[in-house]
């Protein structure tokens, strides 16, 4: 596994990934500006799949839980350049900004294409990334405040989103669950994301399910993995990365011991 993180601030990366893929299961704490250079990336979140390839320029929102895998490409590593837009870097941007934020602004991926306003923006960083001076701070928060000047002329509804600095509020936790199990991520952040600690988490959760979260949790992500196998025809090696598992061997491992044989026997068989 080759991979390579550059940083020319906390806020600016340059990622470099060589290898076959790389699978992670995230859920950011600040809103993602994401230009890719080369290679393939699928994102799939509760209710939606998104492919991006090299040239597309997107924007991840905060607090969306996701399922992240990359690919090399056409001979070419996954190579992106990302801008974290933090909460203090926006509060700064929105203060003497006639702006409220309803909060309602609707929390998806947005996507800008290859547009060229954009796309000159970040690709200014590149060289950057390859010199040893510091990067000025001056000049990082010229370019983020330059990013975030071209978002709002593309997208009337991007205040919303960007200027919505609220905490998760305390939801409905089995629609929260139901739609997001998939998503192998700590009891902390489901419990963060549905608006509550982890003890009150657990506590609710039990009430519901009368069981606890990591068993519930294996059990979805199986019947899921079942499904996929035997009614979507998918590979065993497509199911381990889109249901939860941390690696083959364990989804195998898991599988089996749930359903008394492999994925890939029960493939075989059909």
């Amino acid at each position: 596994m080759d991979f390579k993180l550059k940083y020319i601030t906390e806020d600016i990366k340059l990622s470099c990934y060589e290898d076959k893929l790389f699978k992670t299961e995230v859920v950011f704490d600040h809103h993602m500006l994401v230009w890719f250079i080369s290679g393939e990336t699928k994102i799939i979140q509760a209710d939606k799949t998104y492919v991006f390839k090299a040239g597309d320029i997107f924007l991840i929102p905060r607090n969306q839980l996701a399922t992240i895998i990359n690919y090399p490409k056409d001979g070419q590593p996954h190579k992106s350049v990302v801008m974290h837009l933090s909460i203090e870097r926006l509060r700064d941007f929105y203060t003497n900004l006639d702006v409220k934020s309803t909060g309602s602004g609707t929390q998806t991926i947005r996507s800008f294409g290859k547009h060229p306003l954009l796309e000159s923006c970040l690709a200014s960083l590149l060289p950057y990334f390859d010199i040893q001076e510091q990067f000025p701070e001056t000049i990082a928060s010229l370019k983020i405040t330059e990013a975030i000047s071209i978002l709002r002329t593309l997208d009337n509804n991007i205040d919303h989103v960007l200027s919505n600095f609220q905490t998760p509020h305390k939801i409905d936790m089995s629609g929260f669950m139901e739609r997001n199990f998939m998503f192998n991520m700590p009891l902390e952040k489901f419990a963060y994301l549905t608006g509550r600690s982890l003890t009150t988490f657990k506590r609710d959760f039990r009430k519901i399910y009368n069981t606890t979260p990591q068993r519930w949790l294996t059990q979805k992500r199986l019947a899921l993995a079942h499904y996929q196998l035997t009614e979507k025809n998918k590979k065993p090696v497509e199911v381990y990365l889109e249901t939860g598992f941390e690696n083959l061997s364990h989804f195998s491992y898991a599988f089996k011991k749930q359903y008394g044989q492999t994925p890939t026997a029960l493939m075989g068989r059909k």
